[in-house]
Order: structure tokens, then sequence, then C-alpha cells
């Protein structure tokens, strides 16, 4: 089992950073005041920071559970690290805590290849076993790639993969209703200036307290909100914890490993690892008539200033900092 911080140690690093841009801060949740607590975990050092936060808060590990998303649906390799799944398996059972996966179903892919078809349905794992909802929307057609922009109307990525998932899993599962549920995420305010201005605790989008029928308490918070990035990676030393190889290869953000922010270094380097997902992107940039970045495809970036380079693995137990450039390091 991992070393927990103590309470005051994760108080201490509840301290704000800064206090230019944030939301106000709010006191720690009454902890055991919730019969469910969901950790939303992507293999991300700030997501693992969630799972240390929320134990030296006090909460009994018996109403803890890890959920993760797999964002190319269940045996799908397109866009995220082939060892993100088998990483958070490994994660939930270093902590003793249950994991269950939630995907849409076809994954990215699928919903990046919608042609006059409604959103796939998603899938869910629980206590009770697998479920299946939706399916049954609106025909639309995409054809296209996630724009870069923080609009998740055109960001679709993280809207129809994470958060919607997320959403129909809380919604789908009785098991939620007439109970008080904690939802937790691990947005830092250290890492862009619409994060800063998130709430660090407030009701969550499938909070229904004040409905007359199917009402669920559903709370969100975000403990690692005020972290500094320093923080999350000695909560992950305290712990014993190996980062994500997607750190040892020196991406400074764990998203997915074909991020359609990734930089000019990091193309370079998918296509040096990775060259079967490299050219699948470039052929689909080639087959919408629409690049993922405006106005450069991604093989003009990776031939540009993209560099890759080989790693040396961290040894086990050590801290791993990213590398400055975010490729290969």
């Amino acid at each position: 089992m991992p070393r927990s911080q103590s309470r005051a140690s994760a108080c201490a690093l509840l301290t704000p950073f800064g206090t230019s841009g944030l939301a106000p801060a709010r006191p720690l949740p009454d902890i055991a005041s919730y019969d469910h607590i969901l950790i939303f975990v992507s293999g991300g050092k700030d997501s693992i920071a969630c799972i240390d936060a929320v134990l030296a808060a006090g909460a009994n590990p018996a109403q803890i559970e890890l959920h993760h998303h797999d964002v190319d649906g269940a045996g799908g390799a397109l866009m995220d690290w082939p060892v993100t799944a088998s990483y958070c398996r490994a994660l939930a059972a270093s902590f003793g805590l249950p994991l269950f996966t939630s995907w849409k179903e076809g994954g990215f892919l699928r919903e990046m290849l919608r042609d006059n078809l409604p959103t796939a349905p998603i899938h869910y794992q629980s206590p009770s076993g697998r479920h299946i909802v939706g399916g049954q929307g609106p025909r639309n057609t995409r054809l296209r790639f996630p724009q870069l922009s923080a609009d998740l109307s055109v960001r679709w990525c993280s809207a129809y993969l994470k958060i919607m998932v997320a959403d129909a899993l809380i919604r789908g599962d009785d098991r939620f209703l007439g109970r008080r549920t904690l939802v937790v995420t691990g947005e830092r305010a250290e890492e862009s200036p619409s994060r800063a201005r998130y709430a660090t605790f407030e009701p969550h989008r499938t909070d229904t307290r004040g409905g007359t029928r199917r009402r669920r308490h559903v709370d969100h918070w975000r403990p690692v909100h005020r972290w500094r990035e320093a923080h999350v990676w000695d909560a992950m030393r305290g712990h014993g914890i190996v980062p994500h190889v997607g750190y040892q290869l020196g991406w400074r953000r764990l998203s997915c490993m074909a991020c359609i922010f990734m930089s000019a270094d990091q193309a370079a380097s998918i296509r040096f690892m990775a060259p079967y997902v490299f050219n699948a992107l470039a052929g689909y940039e080639q087959a919408f008539g629409c690049t993922i970045k405006r106005g450069r495809s991604i093989d003009e970036r990776r031939g540009g200033t993209g560099k890759a380079k080989m790693c040396r693995p961290a040894p086990r137990r050590a801290r791993v900092e990213p590398g400055a450039s975010g490729a290969l390091a």
C-alpha cells in the first residue's frame, strides 16, 4: 500500500500558489458525509495527486472508486498511449482501490468519422457490472479532427469522450439516487487562465438535489486546483509511484499521446516511436481536407523544427521531472 501523507501536509499543499485570477478558495468538503467518492484518473500526475489529497483529507477508502475514460474505446488504438489502461489498473491496485472503466463505443475514431450518424452509445462499468446507455441521439457529421479551441463544442474530444461519459455513468446508475456523491478531478489553476477560474468546490453537472424526481446530491471537488506542479510531483514521490511513460519520454502533460495540441517535437517523437499512429493522422488530414493545426499538416510540423530523441527510463521510485521542450528528452 502507498504511504499516505498526513492531513496537515495535505492542507499545507492546498494553500494557493497565487491569488490573481483564481476562483475564491472554499473550505475542504465534509469528506465523511459522502456515500460515494468518484476520482476520475487519466494516469496523469494531477489525477494521482487527487488520490493522495482525498486520502489525506480523511476519506474512508471503502467509499472511494477510481474511474478511467478509455478515449479510444475498448480495444481501440489511435490517440491515447497504449499503456495507459494497464497503468491505471496498476495504479488502482497499488492503492487497493477499485477501478471502473468507461468509454464511448468506437472511441475517438468512430466519433471523428461520424457521417450522418448519431453519436455512439456509452459503456461504463460499475459494481453491478457493465452497462450501455445512449446512442439514439440526432444524426450529425464530423469528418474532421477536434479544433484547437477552448470551446468544447468544436474541441469535441474532451466533451464527448470524457465529460459526457462521466455524466452518463452518474445519471445512468441508480445507486447514486438518494445518496451523496463527491466527484473529484485534477484540474489545476497553474495550467491555464481558464482553469484558474474554475471553482474548487461546486455542485456537479449531474446534481439534482433540488429536483422532484431522481434526486441525487453530487458535488465536484478539485482538491489540487491550487497546488504548484512541484507539490504534485512531491505527492507522487511520497507514494513511490513511477510516473507514466509519457512523462519519462518528456511530455509535460499526460493527455493523449497524439493530443491535438501536440508540439512539433511531439509530432516528431510520435513519427519515430509510433509511425502507424502518425501515418493514420496524416492520412485522415488528407482525407478530410482539413489539418489538425490550421495551415500546417502534421507531416509539415514534424519536418520543420520538430526533433525526436531517445530517452533513458527513470529508475523505480525516482522523481521524474518532465523535459522542458515537451518532446523526447
